[in-house]
């Protein structure tokens, strides 16, 4: 079974990833399936496009768009799977959907770690839109930003992921605006509860 131009996916583990360990419990943190935060983000291929070839593979780790696996309730109030369901806990995934596979970029996405607000002046944890390059991509490693590379991007470009108990934030190459000299006190901002994911 396979798609012309999308992969078929199935979640990792579920379609929501709203369940967080507390000591030896399981702690239910939301039950509405409208909140797309607590949407599974993490998927596995199935399936491959046939009409052309790619780095991924069938078993490949995948993060993806969290509308993928998301459900929501029609203006009857039944409620529906999204528009990329196939059958059997299957999903259609286009190339652009598909954000990192096997902890490698895809396309020109990549992921920035955020850092802790140094200023005084400002009474937020985390510094606005600065923040250090975590994966990479081929595009953005050709112009010299790798990892360890501390960069401004624009406001609103960011979203978050959880990836191997860190938070970070995807986006696009070009929503990196600058690229910073460290100044050597900058410290990176990975709340203890983004470990228990």
């Amino acid at each position: 079974m396979k798609s012309l131009y999308s992969f078929i996916v199935k979640p990792l583990e579920s379609r929501y990833d709203n369940i967080r360990k507390v000591d030896d419990k399981n702690l239910i943190i939301n039950t509405s399936i409208e909140n797309h935060i607590f949407v599974s983000k993490k998927a596995v291929v199935a399936s491959t496009p046939a009409a052309y070839t790619t780095d991924i593979k069938v078993g490949d780790k995948l993060y993806v768009h969290h509308n993928i696996f998301r459900r929501f309730y029609d203006v009857k109030g039944r409620e529906k799977n999204s528009a990329t369901y196939f059958k059997d806990d299957l999903y259609f995934v286009y190339p652009e959907q598909i954000y990192m596979y096997n902890l490698n970029c895809h396309l020109d996405y990549c992921f920035i770690k955020p850092l802790n607000n140094q200023s005084l002046l400002y009474n937020r944890k985390e510094e606005p839109n600065v923040g250090i390059v975590k994966y990479s991509n081929k595009l953005l490693e050709a112009a010299g930003i790798i990892p360890g590379t501390l960069i401004t991007f624009t406001p609103n470009s960011e979203f978050e992921f959880i990836i191997e108990g860190e938070r970070l934030y995807c986006m696009k190459s070009n929503d990196i605006a600058l690229t910073h000299e460290y100044q050597g006190n900058e410290e990176e901002n990975n709340p203890s509860w983004a470990k228990s994911y």
